[in-house]
């Protein structure tokens, strides 16, 4: 079986959907599948193609046993919608050319969405290479751009909308991230095949009992003493991440709560300037890091803190960041509701609810949970033990497989 997986995010970069296809990618290796990737010079988060990678340097390369193919792709610092739309078009053109080029048929082609523009890539390559069209759905793209506010334009969304539908019919499989995405395109394209593919986490690389304690704290100056909420993940739109710094505000009294956020993203210029605003001694920024550090890092704080905006559209969203922290003992402070709110509050009984965006619940929730030090401890022990049943990587990659040899 011949597998090509086409995304404009993979390792060396890092990030949720880079981490979650190249692990699939591992384990469907180790099933005998022959996979590839095609993809763009790494450049996210800073939007600028690493120094190695530069002048096209690195066109193909092996990662972990997996085959990784290059093309060129546009980048821009700017925020403006028409470089974001280069940027997301440049590698639509590239990939196809660079794909066509490739010497062998495959069976597959599994295109990651978002971007959904790289349908137009995927619908000709797959008609080129021969291979039957899986369309994974990582987030219902252009529904969530318009319902945050971020695509306005009619016209466009138009586009996208149509764009949509001609790739969820093109497609052999649609496959989506979490439930609530498939039911979404049950509902909507009830003729169209789905298969529910998670992420989940590599329950033997978090491993709390292997992993040591770093200097995380130090660097980020912070005291033993401190009961640390940790966000690490993309500083976007979507996680509303003033709210934090907002019931910061509130609970400033209470010296032992630190929030820590940690990434990169469109957001940090202005969660900064609020932070200096508010003359927030209780909130620390820090850089985005590579996977190999997040598990000492998890390690070294209370709580995981797991926000996004209030929105019907992530009523189905699970945010990757709670895998490991689920699986590294790490109790969450959830403000999703719906189907991750379900999974990891209700029924693994793994942490604590605020309701999105509510500044209030936020704080109250912050001073309960660092006043209940043994309740964090419990709370970590069954997070573990429902990542580790539910979310297992190897398992998900298992069933993707057998998904695969029945089609």
């Amino acid at each position: 079986m011949k597998l090509l997986i086409l995304t404009q995010y993979y390792p060396p970069e890092i990030g949720a959907p880079q981490n979650r296809l190249h692990e699939l990618a591992v384990r469907l290796k180790k099933e005998g599948v022959d996979v590839e990737v095609l993809t763009a010079m790494p450049n996210y988060p800073k939007m600028e193609v690493f120094e190695k990678y530069k002048d096209g340097a690195i066109r193909e390369e092996e990662i972990e046993g997996v085959k990784v193919y290059r093309s060129k792709i546009y980048v821009s610092k700017s925020k403006s919608i028409l470089p974001r739309l280069l940027n997301y078009f440049s590698f639509v053109w590239s990939s196809y050319w660079r794909g066509r080029k490739l010497k062998k048929n495959y069976d597959f082609l599994m295109v990651e969405s978002p971007p959904l523009f790289l349908g137009y890539s995927a619908m000709r390559l797959s008609k080129k290479l021969k291979a039957k069209m899986i369309f994974n759905v990582s987030d219902l793209w252009p529904e969530s751009a318009e319902k945050m506010g971020v695509v306005n334009n009619t016209q466009l969304l138009g586009l996208a909308y149509r764009l949509e539908k001609k790739c969820y019919h093109r497609a052999h499989l649609v496959t989506g991230q979490t439930q609530g995405i498939v039911d979404n395109i049950n509902t909507r394209f009830p003729s169209v095949s789905t298969f529910w593919l998670p992420n989940g986490v590599d329950v033997n690389f978090y491993e709390p009992e292997k992993i040591e304690t770093g200097d995380f704290r130090e660097r980020a100056g912070l005291k033993s003493s401190d009961v640390v909420f940790f966000y690490g993940g993309i500083l976007g739109h979507a996680q509303g991440l003033s709210v934090v710094l907002e019931a910061a505000k509130k609970v400033e009294s209470n010296k032992n709560v630190k929030i820590v956020l940690q990434g990169a993203g469109p957001e940090k210029e202005d969660l900064l300037a609020l932070k200096e605003k508010l003359n927030l001694q209780n909130v620390v920024f820090m850089p985005p890091v590579e996977k190999s550090q997040m598990p000492s890092i998890l390690k070294s704080v209370d709580v995981a803190l797991v926000p996004l905006r209030k929105l019907d559209i992530f009523q189905g969203a699970i945010p990757s960041k709670i895998f490991e922290a689920l699986a590294m003992k790490k109790p969450l402070l959830l403000g999703v509701d719906g189907e991750a709110r379900t999974h990891f509050i209700e029924k693994a009984e793994a942490g604590k609810y605020f309701e999105p965006e509510n500044v209030d619940d936020l704080a109250e929730n912050l001073i309960q949970m660092a006043e209940n030090p043994d309740e964090l401890i419990e709370m970590g022990e069954r997070a573990r033990y429902y990542v580790s049943e539910n979310f297992n990587r190897d398992n998900i990659a298992q069933k993707f497989y057998d998904a695969l040899r029945s089609n």
